[in-house]
Parts: C-alpha cells; structure tokens; sequence
C-alpha cells in the first residue's frame, strides 16, 4: 500500500498537485488549463476521468483556471472554503451544483481511503487555505501562497512524510527587479509570498525523522532561479546541522510538467 505525488505546475503562469493512492486520486489546484493537466497525467498513466476531486486553495488565477472546465468535462467535484467560492472569478463559469463543495478549515474531508484537512494561510485573498493529505499514518502537506509564517502553518506541516513549500523569491532579486513598488511590496508584505530564506528556516523548523522528499514550489520566474532556490534553502539547513541530499531530498517543483513523482509506502 502506498500513495504517490508531484507537482504537475508550480508558479505564477499556474499551480496543481497530484497525489493519489491505488483508490484514491486528487488534485490540489487546477491553475493550468484542462489540457496542460490532462497531458501532464498522461505522463504518469492517470486519466482525468480517475481524478475523484479538485481541493482548492484559493480564488488567484494561477490556482484555479483549469478547474471550470475539467469539472463539466469530467463530472469532477470540486472543494474551497466559501470565502473561495465566493470570490471566484466569472471566467471559471458554471460550475454544477452537485460538484460545488466546500471545506472549513481544521475539518478533514474523507474520500476513500484518504483525510483532506485544509488549514489557514495568511494571504491575500478570501479564506485562503492550504491541505494536509493523510493516508494510513502517512502525512503529504502543501504549504504554498504564503506571505508569513504562523504558528497554524507550523503546527499543520509539523509530522509531515512529503512537503511541497513556498520558495518563491530571493529578495535581492526582487528589491532589485523591474517590478511596480506597489508589487514589491505586495509579495514582500505579511500577505504575499515567502523568500527562499525564510522557506529555509521554516523546513529546518519542522524537520523530522520522516520527512524526506520537499519540492520547492511557485517559484517566481523572473525573481528567483532553480539552483538559487535550492543552494539558498540547502545553506540554511545546513546552518542547523542539516543536510540536504542526506537528511532530506529537495526538490524543485517545475513550472509546468511533471517534476518526479514520490512514493511513500506505509
């Protein structure tokens, strides 16, 4: 028995998750379109028609454009919290009644053989959330769209077996871009997205003894490289004792496309 994941999109052009066990498949946002997922999966030999639902983060448009139309095309439920909901742009259009649902922070939906249990995030948005992905003892959590870091979020991704964390930006880079003020210091702000140093900190702060796979995800495309990502996160680990490619395996999640796909056997 086991449950499997990867990013299938991480950044700003769009941001899915896959994780699925043998009888259970979910996605964690659908911020690319239906085809870009569609293919993506076909990678993996998963069909959208197996997806049993679509957990979202929250209302940007690079979390949920694809989700209107794979949820009329496939009949696929999809979960956000009402203030998501509510928020949600005309451009996703009609999505069914019946494949409307919500989640409510701290409260764990159960799909099977899995618990999905959404969490707060400081963000700018409405109600915004991200999951934790148990499964028979195993802990997957996604922690991304994050302008602090709060004792909530440290609490909900403590224990996990496999992260996907928010490194979007190194903040030279973008003190030093070409960006509008107003932009800097949205993402800088308490309700942004959180620097590749601080991504560092918060990871040296919940490791454990079974967390061994982390992508580095929603990386900024014009603030932040790969390699500078991973050596500035791998550099803060270190100035805690921990080693990655020994203690933890990082990862980088890639824009579009499959990443690696991690499985966690029980």
């Amino acid at each position: 028995m086991s449950i499997e994941f990867t990013p299938i999109g991480s950044g700003s052009k769009g941001n899915s998750i896959y994780i699925g066990t043998k009888d259970t498949k979910i996605l964690i946002d659908a911020g690319l379109s239906g085809s870009r997922i569609e293919s993506a999966l076909k990678d993996i030999n998963v069909s959208l028609d197996n997806i049993d639902a679509v957990f979202v983060t929250h209302e940007h448009s690079d979390h949920i454009d694809g989700i209107g139309v794979i949820s009329r095309k496939y009949n696929i439920p999809i979960y956000a919290t009402e203030g998501t909901w509510a928020n949600m742009p005309d451009k996703v259009g009609k999505i069914s009644k019946d494949n409307k649902r919500f989640v409510y922070k701290d409260e764990a939906v159960v799909l099977n053989d899995m618990f999905i249990r959404p969490f707060a995030v400081p963000h700018d948005a409405k109600e915004p959330v991200c999951y934790n992905v148990l499964y028979n003892g195993i802990k997957i959590s996604v922690a991304t769209d994050m302008g602090h870091i709060t004792r909530d979020v440290i609490e909900n991704i403590r224990h996990s077996s496999a992260l996907v964390l928010e490194s979007n930006h190194d903040v030279n880079m973008l003190k030093m871009s070409n960006y509008p003020y107003q932009l800097k210091e949205r993402i800088l702000g308490k309700f942004g997205h959180i620097s590749n140093e601080t991504c560092g900190k918060l990871l040296s702060c919940i490791m454990n003894n079974k967390l061994k796979n982390v992508f580095l995800g929603h990386l900024s495309q014009d603030n932040n490289t790969p390699d500078l990502a991973y050596l500035t996160v791998a550099s803060t680990l270190e100035e805690f004792g921990i080693k990655a490619g020994k203690d933890v395996n990082l990862h980088i999640a890639k824009p579009y496309g499959i990443s690696q796909v991690i499985e966690i056997k029980e």
